[in-house]
Order: C-alpha cells, then sequence, then structure tokens
C-alpha cells in the first residue's frame, strides 16, 4: 500500500509539474507559435532577439490613418508597446515628407518565441518588418493583404538601387525611423545603405544606425533597444558611431560578400540548426507561455486617431497551418501600386494631431 501510496503521490506531482518542467525539451516554435493571443503579464522582453520572448504584448491595429497591416494570416503584428507606438509615430512622420502610409510587416508572435516559419529573430517583440512600398490609396481587402507583393527597390539582377524607383520619400522614411532614440538598427540591403551614402546631404550622422544586410531591399528592419522595465532583455552590440560609408566596411559588402562566385564542383552541405526548445529560452519565457490571454480587444494598441475609421476586416480564426502556408512578401501577386484607387475608408471629424509618448520621444 505504501508503495501504491509513493506512485500515486509520484503522479500527482507529474501533473503539477512547474511549466518549466512540463515544456521540457519541446520545440518552442510549436508552442509560442499556436499562441493566438499575449501573455497578460507586465511588460517586458526576456532574453535576446534570436533566443527569447515577450509578455504583455499589443497588436498594432489592422488598420491606422497612415498603415495597413499586412500578411494577417501569420499573427505577427505584436509587439513591445513602445515599439507599437514608434510605428504609429512613424506613419505620421513620414507621411509629412511624402510616404503615403505603412504597410506593416512582420513585427512578432503574440508572446515572442521562436517563430513557426522565416526569421531567427523577432523574439522579443522589439524587431519590425516595414515594407519600402508605399502603402495604396485604398484600404485593401483580407485576400489582398496575403497576396499582394512587395517591390523591390533593386535593379533587376542587380545590388544596386533602381533609380526610377528610389525617392526623397525613401530616404526620409529611414531618416525617421532612424531618429527615434530607442531604436538602435535599421538593416537594409547594402544596395540602400550605397543609396543613402551617395546622396545624403547635410546631417549624416544618422546613417551610423543604417545597417547593411542580407536581403531586405523589399522592406527594412527596425530593431529597439532593451526597454525600461525589462531587466532580462540582453543588449546587442552598439553600433560604431561612424556613419560607416568611407571606412571600408560597404565596400567589403560588394567586393566580397555580393561577388559573383565560382560554383564549387560539390557545394557543401550545411549542417541542420539544432531547434530551440523551451529550456533554451530564459526561465521567465516558461510562464509567458503559460500566463492567462486578454481579449483581442483589450490587447490592441489604442491608436492616438480615435476619430479614425477603416472598413471592418473580419479575421478568420488563428490557424497555425495557415502559417505554414503563408507567402513571402516578395511571392508574385498583384503589386501594391496596381490597388490605388479612391481611398475608401471614413474619417469621422478631425484626426487629431500627434503628440510624443511619454518614454518613446
Amino acid at each position: 500500500m505504501g508503495k501504491l501510496s509513493n506512485i500515486l503521490c509520484a503522479s500527482l506531482a507529474l501533473t503539477f509539474l512547474t511549466p518549466e518542467l512540463s515544456y521540457g525539451q519541446k520545440p518552442a516554435r510549436k508552442l509560442f507559435g499556436h499562441k493566438p493571443l499575449p501573455a497578460a503579464l507586465k511588460p517586458a522582453a526576456h532574453g535576446f532577439y534570436t533566443k527569447g520572448c515577450l509578455a504583455g504584448a499589443v497588436a498594432i491595429p489592422v488598420d491606422g490613418p497612415n498603415w495597413q497591416s499586412m500578411r494577417l494570416s501569420r499573427n505577427r503584428r505584436w509587439g513591445h508597446p513602445k515599439l507599437i507606438s514608434m510605428i504609429e509615430q512613424l506613419s505620421y512622420k513620414a507621411k509629412e515628407d511624402g510616404w503615403n502610409g505603412l504597410l506593416v510587416g512582420d513585427i512578432s508572435q503574440p508572446r515572442g518565441g521562436p517563430m513557426l516559419t522565416g526569421h531567427r529573430s523577432h523574439q522579443m517583440g522589439l524587431d519590425a518588418d516595414l515594407w519600402l512600398t508605399q502603402m495604396p490609396n485604398k484600404r485593401m481587402t483580407y485576400q489582398e493583404r496575403e497576396n499582394t507583393s512587395a517591390i523591390s527597390v533593386l535593379k533587376k539582377g542587380s545590388i544596386y538601387v533602381d533609380q526610377s524607383r528610389w525617392t526623397r520619400a525613401h530616404t526620409m522614411l529611414l531618416y525617421h525611423a532612424a531618429s527615434f532614440p530607442e531604436i538602435e538598427r535599421v538593416l537594409v540591403n547594402p544596395g540602400i545603405k550605397k543609396q543613402l551614402c551617395d546622396n545624403v546631404k547635410g546631417n549624416r550622422k544618422w546613417l551610423h544606425k543604417i545597417r547593411p544586410t542580407w536581403g531586405h531591399h523589399y522592406h527594412f528592419h527596425l530593431r529597439m533597444a532593451c526597454p525600461s522595465g525589462s531587466p532580462n532583455c540582453k543588449k546587442q552590440n552598439a553600433t560604431p558611431r561612424k556613419t560607416g560609408c568611407n571606412d571600408g566596411s560597404l565596400d567589403w559588402w560588394f567586393n566580397v560578400k555580393l561577388a559573383p562566385k565560382k560554383k564549387p564542383a560539390k557545394p557543401k552541405k550545411k549542417k541542420p540548426r539544432r531547434e530551440l526548445t523551451v529550456s533554451d529560452l530564459p526561465r521567465a519565457c516558461t510562464f509567458v507561455l503559460s500566463a492567462n490571454a486578454p481579449s483581442l480587444e483589450a490587447a490592441t494598441h489604442k491608436s492616438i486617431a480615435a476619430a479614425f475609421v477603416a472598413p471592418e476586416i473580419k479575421l478568420p480564426k488563428f490557424s497555425a497551418a495557415r502559417v505554414l502556408q503563408g507567402k513571402a512578401i516578395e511571392a508574385s501577386g498583384t503589386p501594391v501600386s496596381s490597388l490605388n484607387a479612391a481611398a475608401n475608408y471614413i474619417l469621422n471629424g478631425n484626426v487629431p494631431v500627434p503628440t510624443p509618448r511619454p518614454g518613446v520621444r
């Protein structure tokens, strides 16, 4: 009887294991990627950009006066409240300099963490992808947001910017993105960095935040510094204070990394990267996973343009299977520019002039 009692106690103990033990070695992307709503906790980024999670996330609204969220099926419009607020502020600043409106791509999953598909980063709600294509004059339907393709700013088959596509508004968009003190990096294609280095006059100090990297010719990537209230957030190394235009670092991309290479006789097989498990992440992430969730309405960022009303889009129930079948932003489809038509959103009264929020600017 004593032995049976011990077995029963052990069984009950397993039933009430701490989240850390119950998640064990399960793939983190499958656990985080299946969560449709955020953790109802105080906002905090835990870990690092490529190995972390997010508590207290908020969703950027599907529509704002100067933005539209894209690829809604992915459910990746979640971020730290300070980042979401900055994206809103950026939409107004860019509008003043000729950018019709932001098309907002992936930010983070509701609780951050490794994603079901794509990015290695975007795990703490401090990264955001914004398209290098302006918002059309019409409000896109759900299907248009799924199928519309972004447009590369590079010449076809080239590593340099297509001058017929690049405008002053592109330059000013990146300038305003880099102007937020909390934004540490703005990741772009090396061709875009070269375009800025060759053409920006006057104040060039902000160029040190514009960092060349692979891809990123359809969109650019905002990266925010660790916010206050996130003691478990690991900082990235600071960017050099130089512009990065005349120190040889940009030349390295064109002369070495992007230079044509001979194809090897036998392509090297890449060793598959080990999949992250929950135990690889900060301990706090197990509690983020197990926390209760607020309602979608309660967890959606409250826009400063309270008078703005857009046509309602009914979002289907979140499906991880739909995420796995989703399209990349450069997938073939209707280009955004072809969607321009008469504006079909309603303004009830005047949209208030935005003012900087405490802790943002």
